[in-house]
């Protein structure tokens, strides 16, 4: 082997620091391309590259339904027989619960729909019912009735009329519809869970009919109440 020199050892000492430094600096290096948002000191093995801090990442969730929700198991006549929950109510299974709907008219005789949020697991997106909503397990129809008319619309002051009581089924849900009426003149306030609303005359409405822009619930119920409705 042959001798290293004075020189080629104080170039080699030299090498080795140069190299500590820039392996030092590749680290850190890799660490703030890794992380770039913690604020926290990040440990990278040099070699294996393993990842022992996950990056921070703002995310924007989606509003949806709570499928949790408990909602009461009728009867055909409106007797609680039990409970289930949303997800339960919506699967296929078709376990009868109860629901409220109110057609709000203003003194021209136009009717209020409102648009269905696009995160909604039903009909998203379709124009529906003034106020819709289910009944909670424990609560009477009307309380269900005032609370989703304050909820969705910001309403207080219109007097509902009962109308009708029926069933509807679809493919994913059975539903016992309570249906009232209420004429309003006043200003409506639109939910931030919904995509707002407006009144539409008759002639709008059957205009639309069968074109996929109303929910299909409300194009039968359309056709079930609009005579009650006149005569309420």
């Amino acid at each position: 082997m042959a001798k290293l020199s004075k020189r080629d050892i104080i170039a080699n000492l030299h090498f080795k620091k140069t190299l500590k430094i820039s392996q030092k600096k590749t680290q850190t290096i890799l660490s703030t391309i890794l992380f770039p948002f913690s604020q926290k000191k990040s440990v990278v093995n040099t070699k294996n590259i393993i990842l022992l801090q996950q990056p921070q990442q703002n995310s924007i969730t989606m509003k949806q339904d709570n499928n949790q929700e408990i909602f009461p198991v009728v009867d055909n006549e409106g007797n609680t027989i039990g409970c289930a929950t949303r997800g339960e109510c919506h699967d296929g299974s078709k376990k009868l619960h109860p629901v409220v709907h109110l057609h709000l008219l203003d003194s021209k005789g136009r009717l209020y729909l409102q648009q269905r949020p696009q995160w909604k697991d039903i009909q998203p997106g379709k124009w529906d019912t003034a106020v819709g909503g289910h009944v909670d397990y424990g609560e009477e129809i009307e309380e269900a009735l005032h609370r989703e008319v304050l909820e969705e619309l910001g309403i207080e002051g219109a007097t509902p009329t009962f109308l009708v009581r029926y069933i509807f089924e679809s493919e994913r849900e059975k539903e016992l519809v309570h249906v009232y009426c209420a004429v309003y003149d006043g200003e409506i306030h639109p939910s931030d869970e919904l995509d707002g609303g407006r009144f539409w005359t008759d002639e709008e409405i059957i205009e639309a009919i069968g074109k996929g822009i109303l929910t299909p619930n409300f194009e039968q119920e359309y056709e079930r109440i609009k005579g009650l409705i006149k005569a309420s």
